[in-house]
């Protein structure tokens, strides 16, 4: 809450600190309950406990969901899910080591696939995921922070490029149903799938093709305005990353 007030130097000296705590394994009493303290009321993880935001996509091979615990994952592995895949990156948070530590005791494998809820998404970003989605093993379920916004974008990504479905039923993973917030920083998202829609598919082009060819991240970021009090509920009252 307080950071903001803080030099863009001491933030990140913090943050570095938080990454460095959580990168080691979990070992005795006093570093499993941070990890838990830190999970439950600093990542907002208690919220969680009674909600997770779990939905499937598509055919039902993959869901979405938000961060989930310990013995979340120990439900997703009965019920037969094989790999779980963080779309979140950051690593300071007691989530990221009781997940890692988690999905080795119970036979899952944990990815990696960085996706940001705040930013036009990247070229790069974008043509690496089907080849990510079409590397993973099955039944999957992927997740950021609250299962709202990286999630939707993973989501829609996953049925575009693995399933081939529209562009715009994709879509429409980002919507209120799971929380999503069109018009806080988080609509740059919907803003991406509207821009293929005009400049995209009314011209006859495929969506890697737009990716290629003509999206520009850039002009897409300049043109987009967030709603101040959108904005100021989800990043200062919900705490969003």
């Amino acid at each position: 809450m307080f950071n903001r007030f803080l030099s863009p130097e001491t933030r990140y000296a913090r943050r570095m600190a938080r990454i460095e705590r959580f990168a080691r394994p979990i070992s005795g009493a006093p570093a499993r309950l941070g990890a838990w303290a830190n999970m439950l009321f600093v990542d907002h993880g208690i919220f969680r406990m009674a909600y997770l935001n779990r939905h499937p996509v598509g055919t039902g091979k993959m869901w979405r969901a938000a961060q989930p615990g310990p013995h979340q994952l120990a439900r997703f592995r009965a019920e037969g899910v094989r790999t779980v895949v963080s779309l979140r990156g950051g690593r300071e948070h007691g989530s990221w080591p009781l997940e890692r530590e988690a999905c080795e005791r119970q036979g899952l494998k944990l990815v990696e696939f960085v996706l940001r809820s705040r930013e036009a998404p990247s070229r790069e970003t974008i043509l690496a995921a089907r080849d990510f989605f079409a590397g993973l093993e099955y039944p999957a379920v992927m997740h950021c922070k609250s299962g709202a916004d990286r999630a939707g974008l993973g989501a829609a990504l996953y049925l575009i490029l693995h399933e081939n479905r529209p562009v715009a039923e994709a879509a429409r993973q980002l919507s209120a149903r799971y929380g999503h917030f069109r018009f806080a920083k988080t609509g740059i998202l919907d803003a991406f799938f509207a821009r293929y829609r005009i400049e995209g598919e009314a011209r006859g082009l495929d969506f890697l093709t737009w990716v290629e060819t003509v999206y520009d991240p850039e002009a897409l970021k300049r043109g987009f305005r967030p709603g101040f009090w959108s904005d100021v509920v989800v990043d200062r009252v919900i705490g969003r990353e």
